[in-house]
């Protein structure tokens, strides 16, 4: 694939000829093609290293995706703050595509003031995996609502070295 168009430079048909020893001339045409063969190739090995992370990426309607946000500083989302805000939230179904590129979102009633078509770069695809559902351990409250504290022990301590 050619990404860089050669413009053909003919010293000849300018009258430089004339004016120039005929080697000059054929020695600047060649250094000319010898420089647009090597932006071609230079060209070529750059959209190389961008084609091997680029994939396509689409969805069927019915599939899970998670939904890239962009946390901004000093702001409160979804219960954390600066760098512990969640990069990718929810598990959203895909309801319908609308062009090439973008996809309607269920998304919950929390969400009504948000729009709910994302372009394709802001959907992450879900993968099933087991170790994504949180097992916990259920917490047995008596009749008076009230429930039984069992202390932890504590394994290891570290005193910490102050410079005064």
């Amino acid at each position: 694939m050619r990404y860089y168009t050669e413009k053909s430079v003919d010293l000849q048909s300018t009258g430089e000829r004339k004016f120039l020893r005929s080697e000059r001339v054929d020695q600047a045409t060649e250094d000319i093609r010898s420089i647009h063969q090597r932006l071609q190739t230079s060209i070529d090995r750059q959209h190389n290293y961008v084609d091997r992370r680029r994939r396509p990426l689409e969805f069927e309607v019915g599939d899970k995706v998670l939904l890239k946000i962009a946390p901004l500083r000093r702001d409160m989302r979804f219960g954390k703050k600066g760098k512990l805000n969640p990069r990718y939230i929810g598990l959203f179904e895909v309801l319908e595509r609308i062009g090439k590129a973008a996809y309607r979102l269920a998304l919950p009633s929390a969400f009504s003031r948000v729009h709910d078509v994302f372009h394709v770069s802001n959907l992450r695809k879900y993968v099933n995996d087991p170790t994504h559902v949180l097992s916990y351990d259920e917490l047995s409250i008596d009749p008076q609502l009230s429930y039984e504290e069992k202390s932890v022990p504590i394994l290891d301590q570290k005193d910490k070295v102050l410079r005064n």
